[in-house]
């Protein structure tokens, strides 16, 4: 199996240790080796050996379960592979043309503060999303960044259904996180249907596309490395936190 030091290589005489390195990789990349390769170079970072990561890919179809995953959520098990996950959250759905983005960086440089720290994630989409003028929202109860369809029927309570575009769950080890967000693009829509995304019944998925925006997956790689810095900031002033425990 590729280590992630050959999928990112770092090379300290090039690359500023302190600072964010991000890589794309194209086709689909196995869940497996991508979780091999991120707690690899989470087990690096943590040991000062490289930089921080950002990594943009693709998986084949597949579910993800949880550490919250209610196996009754796993509607058609036989669909996809199934592949247990440590991060947080239930059940999730990867595939073609849904980005897929592994952050790997240092919360004991940027504030030992969970709850903050998902709150920049999904600040980050959300500052992603306004790129295409799409309105990202979170929702008290339900994970993810949500969309109001203004295209749809009101639900039965009179209300604008809401969509699910992205889907967010992390793992924390020696403050490096891992895992972190899925953002859909383009995928197969159908595909969600064989589990019932992130335990929520009552609401569905859309995707950019879905939204009736010609968007790519370049373009959407380039709205992400414009709005991280803003969202994320320095990291010497972000480290003046106070920690607190995971």
């Amino acid at each position: 199996m590729e280590s992630f030091a050959a999928v990112l290589p770092y090379d300290p005489q090039i690359h500023d240790k302190n600072s964010v390195q991000w890589h794309v990789s194209g086709g689909l990349v196995p869940y497996e080796q991508a979780v091999a390769a991120m707690e690899d170079r989470a087990n690096r970072i943590a040991r000062g050996e490289a930089p921080e990561a950002i990594w943009l890919l693709e998986h084949p179809p597949l579910y993800t379960a949880g550490t919250s995953a209610n196996p009754a959520d796993l509607t058609d098990p036989d669909r996809f592979p199934v592949h247990p996950s440590r991060r947080g959250g239930q059940y999730t759905y990867h595939g073609p043309g849904q980005r897929v983005v592994y952050v790997m960086l240092d919360l004991n440089k940027r504030g030992r503060d969970v709850r903050a720290f998902v709150k920049q994630l999904e600040n980050w989409v959300i500052a992603t999303l306004d790129e295409f003028n799409v309105t990202g929202e979170i929702r008290d109860g339900r994970v993810g960044v949500w969309v109001t369809r203004d295209d749809k029927p009101l639900t039965a309570s009179g209300e604008r259904p809401e969509d699910k575009i992205a889907a967010i769950g992390i793992r924390l080890r020696k403050w490096i996180s891992f895992h972190g967000i899925s953002i859909n693009v383009e995928p197969d829509l159908d595909h969600f249907t064989g589990i019932v995304p992130c335990g929520i019944t009552e609401h569905g998925v859309t995707s950019l596309v879905d939204l009736g925006l010609p968007v790519t997956m370049d373009d959407l790689d380039v709205a992400l490395k414009r709005r991280f810095d803003e969202v994320f900031g320095d990291t010497d002033r972000t480290a003046q936190r106070p920690p607190q425990t995971a």
